[in-house]
């Protein structure tokens, strides 16, 4: 066999090696595309069946009045803390200090759909501020899961003074966890300089309960 025969068939076989190895190739990068589509298609469907969970909450929230800051009188504070997992109820008077505490509450309950915001004139609610041991004005009972893990009584965790910011509230809610800091049921967007202008809107203030 002359030595020109020789190098053709090297070349064929060469030929034909590269040929199947492009061809197992392309299969390869064919099923891993297919792979990957089918990975992307499974996410998305998990993403939409998240956003549809994360929708029918909010909804659900919606319902049970989450996202407004409202008054409730002393006989319907048990049905509300049963019908929502993490409430925060603020006991107050008509005083300075405490009108403090509404407007920041009203702003988060915008904030936080996943927890309801409650008010309650503890004047007029004997009952409760005394099963509650409410004595400080204005405090706040922290409830989840019909059940009051802790308070904030007026304004000491908060720096003392009337001063304190919505930001600084927030944070104080979220280390008790009856606020989500970040997440699903957080609309958070107060993180700028302006989250840290007060409500004061007096230049005299008093933070006792005497008034």
């Amino acid at each position: 066999m002359d030595e020109s025969h020789v190098k053709q068939i090297i070349e064929q076989q060469v030929l034909t090696v590269a040929k199947a190895v492009e061809d197992k190739l392309d299969e390869e990068i064919f099923a891993l595309e297919r792979l990957d589509l089918d990975d992307l298609e499974a996410l998305r469907e998990r993403r939409l069946q998240q956003l549809k969970k994360a929708a029918e909450r909010r909804s659900r929230w919606a319902s049970l009045g989450h996202g407004e800051y409202t008054e409730i009188s002393e006989k319907d504070f048990f049905s509300a803390v049963k019908a929502s997992d993490r409430v925060v109820c603020h006991f107050y008077r008509d005083n300075w200090p405490c009108k403090v505490m509404d407007k920041h509450l009203s702003v988060l309950a915008q904030q936080h759909l996943e927890t309801r915001f409650l008010k309650i004139h503890a004047e007029k609610s004997p009952f409760l501020t005394e099963k509650l041991r409410i004595v400080v004005l204005p405090t706040l009972a922290l409830v989840k899961h019909a059940k009051v893990e802790g308070y904030v009584v007026g304004f000491d965790e908060l720096g003392g003074t009337d001063e304190f910011s919505t930001e600084e509230l927030e944070e104080r809610l979220s280390k008790s966890e009856v606020i989500f800091s970040e997440g699903e049921g957080s609309t958070n967007q107060f993180k700028s300089s302006t989250a840290k202008r007060n409500v004061r809107q007096s230049e005299s203030s008093n933070l006792s309960d005497s008034d």
